[in-house]
């Protein structure tokens, strides 16, 4: 038998394959039988054979186009994407992914080593008598003179929507800069750790320095950074234990492959820079609209609490509710 009049012969199963897409277009998944669902997949690998043979065989072209139609239109219905579950969404965001990266051992590593830093390096720029020029080797003087420069008059002004939207923006790459450095460099580890190491220390010298009695623009810097702080300083931590996450996985495979071990590595990763990602973008609609506003210092303090106060309790608190851990070793 030809090839063409084979292919004629399969008309019918090209309209009941029409059919049953409609079906499958017009009615939930669930509200079909097995039956109809196991004949459109049976259906559908017979049209996809027919459309090799009609190419391969140089069939007239509206046989051939009208097959790539309709196999186009069943792959679409055969594997089209689950509907949007908002419950099952919740419960991964509200409880699944604090828990992962509370149990993460490189989460909690990088948060010692960080904020450990960073407070030590605070103290040290802000000791003046014990250690008078450490401020000097850590921010060099030109950006001791910048910083100086920039907050040595008031930062709140009264800025449009248009403008608090630009610096937005601005401090979003900015910041999201300083946290993919601390990513990518920590898939080497080493790198990672020292790229880490200088970001903590640099900001807890500007920190330390700037709080000092003798230095005339405190109260400027202070307005300006409380309100922002929380969430960008951990969104750092969260970026920089993501990439230390993928690093280790090069040295620790455990058996894997270390291509396997650092695709298992990569989707252990996604949550922690994830939550990384939406506290630097959080971190930048405060500091572009709210940190150089005129409003009272204390509705920043505010903001500042409210934020620490948020990422203890979604990032522990409900790290810590219950149901059972999976730990990432």
């Amino acid at each position: 038998m030809k090839v063409a009049d084979l292919l004629l012969q399969r008309q019918q199963q090209w309209q009941e394959l029409e059919l049953l897409c409609d079906l499958v277009s017009n009615r939930r998944v669930a509200s079909i039988t097995a039956e109809k669902l196991s004949t459109f997949a049976s259906l559908y690998r017979s049209a996809c054979a027919d459309l090799a043979l009609a190419d391969s065989y140089n069939l007239p072209p509206e046989t051939v186009e009208y097959l790539h139609r309709l196999v186009g239109r069943a792959h679409s219905r055969l594997y089209r994407s689950r509907r949007f579950q908002f419950r099952a969404w919740f419960h991964v965001l509200v409880f699944d992914v604090p828990r992962r990266i509370l149990c993460d051992g490189c989460v909690q590593f990088m948060f010692i080593f960080f904020y450990g830093t960073f407070l030590l390096s605070a103290y040290l720029a802000y000791e003046t008598e014990m250690f008078p020029n450490y401020h000097v080797d850590i921010i060099t003087q030109e950006q001791i003179w910048s910083l100086e420069e920039m907050y040595s008059t008031s930062v709140a002004d009264e800025r449009g929507f248009g403008a608090g939207g630009m610096a937005a923006g601005f401090y979003a790459n900015h910041n999201t800069g300083i946290g993919l450095s601390c990513f990518v460099t920590g898939i080497l580890i080493i790198p990672g750790l020292l790229v880490t190491l200088f970001n903590s220390a640099f900001l807890g010298a500007t920190f330390g320095y700037m709080a000092r009695e003798d230095v005339p623009m405190t109260d400027n810097f202070v307005e300006f950074v409380t309100a922002h702080g929380p969430f960008e300083l951990t969104a750092i931590v969260l970026a920089a234990a993501a990439g230390l996450r993928l690093g280790i996985a090069w040295v620790k495979t455990n058996g894997l492959s270390r291509g396997a071990s650092l695709r298992k590595s990569g989707v252990e990763s996604m949550p922690i820079m994830g939550v990384s990602i939406v506290f630097f973008f959080l971190a930048a609609l405060i500091e572009g609209f709210i940190s150089p506003s005129t409003l009272p210092y204390n509705f920043k303090l505010t903001i500042c609490i409210t934020s620490a106060v948020f990422i203890i309790v979604y990032l522990i608190g409900f790290g810590l509710f219950k149901g059972e851990r999976h730990a990432i070793r």
